[in-house]
């Protein structure tokens, strides 16, 4: 159950990188939306990730989170704020993946 929080937290990182994109792109009372949105996203994802803490180790939890909010608010980045997607961007996003999926296989 631990795992799943911790995806989901991961998920509000990426929610909260975007936010702060939105915001930067935005003025005005939208931008204020935007970080309220990521004040939000940020609470969340901190919550969760401290619930995950209690039994997953934390250097594990720590690397599995960030590494979910970064690959997610790099795609995020390719797909809605068209930043490039050049092969060696995509390669190290892959190996990032790979990284996330074995600390999840070596952790007890």
């Amino acid at each position: 159950m631990n795992w799943i929080l911790l995806i989901i937290a991961g998920l509000f990182e990426v929610g909260f990188a975007s936010c702060l994109g939105k915001a930067k792109e935005t003025t005005g009372a939208i931008s204020n939306y935007w970080m309220g949105g990521f004040f939000v996203c940020l609470t969340i994802s901190m919550v969760l990730l401290y619930k995950a803490t209690q039994t997953l180790p934390i250097g594990t939890a720590y690397a599995v989170w960030t590494g979910v909010g970064a690959v997610g608010t790099v795609l995020v980045g390719i797909i809605v704020f068209k930043e490039p997607s050049d092969f060696w961007r995509l390669f190290f996003i892959t190996t990032l993946i790979a990284s996330i999926a074995g600390l999840k296989f070596v952790s007890h």
